[in-house]
Formats: structure tokens, sequence, C-alpha cells
């Protein structure tokens, strides 16, 4: 493949290009750009000029095949691998060593440099090409954001969320055409938000005030996993916040990884999964319609819209995910454990180091749930939760129903087919003895009820 010159460009347009930019876009036989960015190229600049068409990630295999052999520039604003097109490329299949990036400074950078805000410590929210929903996880007392805008739109309906969220008294800065000649700063507050729809060309800076009026004890986001029952919308299948936090800490998501969240309820699991890391990724398999669609509001809720639901009974929904997605990295089971076939799909689609986890209240996926870890050994546990309740003028516990967690992670070559007593392991003696093998935790609230998997 012919070396592609990815030049990234400011508002200041040609002027604030390097010596190198320029070269590399005069010798260009065609560049590739958005319309703007085109359209601040000089006259001098003789290469066809072909704007990207939309939507833009399909048609760049094509176009790059139109335009093989030929000296081949695109522009990009600002640093083209800062949710730029040069990720994208790469993406697309283009070798990195056929790449040539000159990164201009980032509208983040040009921000942070204006506004006195460290670098390292400003948290960046993209809009473009995202829901608004995404910017609910990074909403936080005291915080400051950067958002970058998709349209001239962008301002009022971060307003609008910033308020509705209770950040109603934030200060929220547009920061239009940075480091052009029309460069220009406006400013308002989130509640009440008057200003009318400016440049195109912006992104917010936003100093994140919780509302005072807002309950001391309402329930908050948290960056740990279990978040508070009442901030999901649910019918009651939901893994309630003790046994949550526990089950994440058995699945372990780590920065990238995929997670398969069977049995989806009010999809807590998956929801909590993504928070853990904005790479993180995670498909909610679902086979009720209306859960299903509770679901999607929930991620958008709780600023993870990108959680992808499924809606489907398992194992039958679980067939074509792993050609589309790869295996996964953790797979957990909160329902349908005794349907036949969905342990088994889901130990199949895993690959060495994988790990699945399954809840269960019933007796009888707790029995299939011992089977499994005498074939494959892990931890068997049952999570105990009791809350103190009013007892006439006293307090005593409700005891809310165990939950019985098996968690593996799976060995090289390990197959789900072997035969029990050939494998041996932890329950080679007798039932009797992995009965005796299961731990019992405790854990004590205040108020509340606890249920068991979703």
């Amino acid at each position: 493949m012919s070396a592609i010159t990815v030049v990234g460009v400011g508002a200041d347009g040609w002027p604030g290009l390097s010596a190198a930019a320029r070269e590399a876009l005069g010798a260009a036989d065609a560049v590739l750009g958005g319309a703007r960015q085109l359209a601040l190229l000089p006259e001098e600049v003789t290469a066809d000029r072909v704007p990207w068409p939309s939507p833009l990630r399909p048609s760049v295999p094509g176009l790059l095949e139109r335009f093989a052999g030929r000296q081949l520039a695109v522009l990009a604003s600002g640093d083209p691998m800062f949710h730029g097109i040069g990720r994208t490329l790469l993406e697309c299949g283009v070798p990195v060593e056929s790449l040539r990036v000159l990164p201009h400074p980032s509208s983040v950078s040009l921000a942070c440099a204006r506004l006195g805000w460290p670098v390292e410590e400003t948290e960046v929210v993209t809009l473009v090409g995202r829901p608004v929903e995404s910017l609910h996880a990074a909403l936080y007392p005291g915080r400051r954001l950067l958002v970058l805008s998709a349209d001239a739109a962008t301002p009022a309906r971060v307003a609008e969320l910033l308020a509705g969220r209770g950040y109603g008294p934030s200060r929220v800065r547009v920061l239009e055409q940075l480091g052009g000649p029309a460069e220009a700063v406006r400013e308002g507050v989130a509640e009440g938000w008057s200003l009318p729809p400016g440049d195109p060309l912006n992104l917010l800076a936003v100093d994140c005030v919780l509302d005072p009026a807002v309950a001391p004890d309402a329930p908050r986001q948290q960056l740990v996993p279990g978040l508070r029952d009442e901030l999901f919308e649910s019918d009651g299948q939901l893994t309630k916040r003790h046994i949550r936090a526990a089950t994440l800490a058995a699945l372990g998501p780590a920065p990238g990884e995929l997670l398969w969240d069977v049995g989806g309820g009010s999809g807590s699991i998956g929801i909590e999964w993504l928070r853990s890391h904005r790479s993180c990724r995670a498909v909610s398999v679902e086979r009720d319609p209306v859960r299903a669609e509770r679901i999607v509001r929930n991620a958008a809720t709780l600023g993870v819209p990108r959680l992808r639901v499924v809606r489907g009974a398992a194992p039958a929904a679980l067939a074509e995910l792993t050609d589309e997605l790869g295996r996964p990295d953790a797979v957990f089971v909160g329902g349908g454990l005794t349907v036949p076939g969905v342990l088994e799909a889901c130990w199949a689609a895993l690959g060495p180091g994988g790990r699945l986890v399954a809840n269960t209240v019933t007796l009888e996926s707790e029995a299939l749930l011992t089977q499994w870890y005498r074939r494959h050994g892990g931890e068997l546990v049952k999570l105990a939760v009791a809350h103190a309740v009013p007892v006439g003028g006293f307090t005593g516990w409700r005891q809310a129903m165990p939950v019985t967690q098996w968690s593996v992670v799976k060995g090289t070559g390990e197959n789900e087919d072997e035969d029990e007593d050939e494998k041996g392991g932890p329950g080679e003696s007798g039932a009797a003895e992995v009965v005796e093998a299961v731990g019992t935790v405790g854990v004590v609230g205040a108020v509340g009820t606890v249920g068991g998997a979703k």
C-alpha cells in the first residue's frame, strides 16, 4: 500500500500548518477530508479534493482502493490520533507503517491552554457520533470536563442533561473556532440555559457543581461496583448491590475486555462492567423484549449507552456473537442456567484465561453448578445478605435468599465434555465433600431488600 500522509489542521487553516504539512499537501495527487477542512486549502494545492461520504467508515476501503498508487493525503481536525481519522484508518486495515501522521495541537490542548486547566487532570468526553447520555458517567461534584461537541446544538443538549441530573448550577463555557481568527468564548449556567446555537466547531468546558437542593443521602453514582439499587429501573429482576459488587469482583473487568451478560434482567452487571473503564465492551442477552428495552434505558441513564443489547434466548442468541465480536473475556450467567446448552455454549465461547461466573438462588441450578464445579474446579461460594429491619420496638435481621456463585478461569485445553470421574478434582469423593467446600459470606446492610440473581 502506498504511504498516506494524514495532516492535522486547526481552525487557523493553512497559516497554522508546519512546513512539512504544507509540503505534503502540495505534493499530493488527491486530498481526502471533510468539506470544512478542504475549504481551508489554498488554490496552490492542486490535488483533487475529495470530501468524505457519509457514513464515513464503510467508505474508507473503497476510497483507498480507488486512489491506490497515487500520492494521497488526508485532512483531520487537530490531532488525527485523538478521536480522529488516524484511528479510523488503522481500524479499517491500513498498516501503521503506511501512515505518516503530522498532528496539529488538538482542541483539548488548546482549550486547556486557554482555561489554565492541566491536561492530565481534565477528563474528556466526546459526543461526536455518540449519544449525549455518554456524559452521565463523568458527572461528579467538582470535576472539570471538556466535552467535544457534535454540532452547534450540543451545548443546549448538554445543559439540559446537566440540569436534569442535578448539576444545574454548573458553569458551561462554549469555546468556538479555537486557534482561529474567529475564536470566541461564550458562557452560561446549565440551568436555564439561554445561549443561542453558535459556531458548529466548538467544545464545552464544564465545571461540575451539584445543586445544593439535592439531598445529601440521595442515591449517587460511584466508581467502584455496587451502585445503589434505586439507580436502576427494574421489575425485580436485578442483581442487588452487595451481590453485584461480589459478582463484578469475580468477573474482574480490565481495560478493553468483552463481557457476555447472559440473562440480562435489568442490565446491572453489563452496565457496571462498562463503567469500570471506557474501553470495556459488553453484550447483554435478554429474551424478554420489555426487559431488553429497560436495559437500554438503564444503560443510557448510567452513562454507558454503548452497551449492546441482544434480544433473544440463550443459547441460540449466542451463536453468532463470537464470529462477530471475538471470544468474550468473561461471561456472566444470571438466568436460564437450567436451559439445556446454556452453560455449555458459554464455556465453549471462552478461550484460555476466560472467566465464567454464574449466580443462582434455586436448588436445581445449584446442583448443576456443583456438577460443573466438580468437573472444572474454580470457586463455589454461598453469599448471604441480611438487613436490619424494625421488629416491633426493636431491630432484627431479615435474611435474603442466599445466592450460590460459581466462578472459574478456563485453563488451556479444557474440554467441557470430559468425563467427571476421569477428571477428578475437588468433587472426586462425592457431592457431600463439595457441599462442605462451599464458603458462606455474610454481608450486613442497613436498609432495603436483597434478592438473588437476576
